[in-house]
């Protein structure tokens, strides 16, 4: 049987880079989302977003590099006035356990900060126990769906920014 690869020991040394939601590391990492939630829940979002909902001021989309290599993305965009919505978070099954998805969380909640948001919102599915269980203790809670999605299949959460005792500047 073969080994699972041991995660990056020093995450906070991996290269967390902006990048356009189109350039194809962007692209490499949401295909392989899209093909892992597929496989996970029989259909999927496509990868194909359109690429201005990433377009600062109003959004952004991270890539990590370890080695020039992608390993981990996501995206945040305006939803609303004051809420930014994440999207897109992934981190290759070879960088899993490591903190590198709370350090790419908390780097788009640092940037949606920055532009004046005050609250999160996110989707995600009720399969993906690894996202709920990061988004729990980045201190999300559930709300009720604000898309028009399948509640059985769907988890809708928030965060409050405004008072979530962060001392990120």
């Amino acid at each position: 049987m073969a080994q699972a690869p041991t995660p990056p020991e020093r995450v906070d040394q991996l290269d967390l880079r902006a990048r356009p939601y189109d350039h194809p590391d962007a692209r490499h990492l949401t295909a392989e989302l899209y093909r892992e939630q597929f496989d996970r829940y029989g259909f999927a979002d496509a990868p194909d977003d359109p690429s201005d909902d990433f377009t600062p001021p109003s959004g952004l989309f991270l890539v990590a590099y370890e080695d020039e290599k992608p390993c981990a993305c996501g995206g945040i965009h305006t939803h609303a006035p004051g809420v930014a919505e994440i999207k897109k978070l992934y981190v290759a099954p070879t960088h899993r356990r490591s903190g590198l998805g709370r350090r790419v969380l908390t780097a788009l909640e640092d940037a949606a900060r920055a532009n004046g948001a005050k609250r999160i919102v996110l989707e995600t599915g009720s399969r993906n126990v690894e996202a709920l269980a990061l988004y729990t203790r980045a201190g999300y809670h559930p709300i009720p769906a604000y898309r028009d999605r399948d509640a059985s299949i769907n988890r809708a959460l928030a965060k409050d920014l405004a008072t979530d005792g962060s001392t990120h500047q």
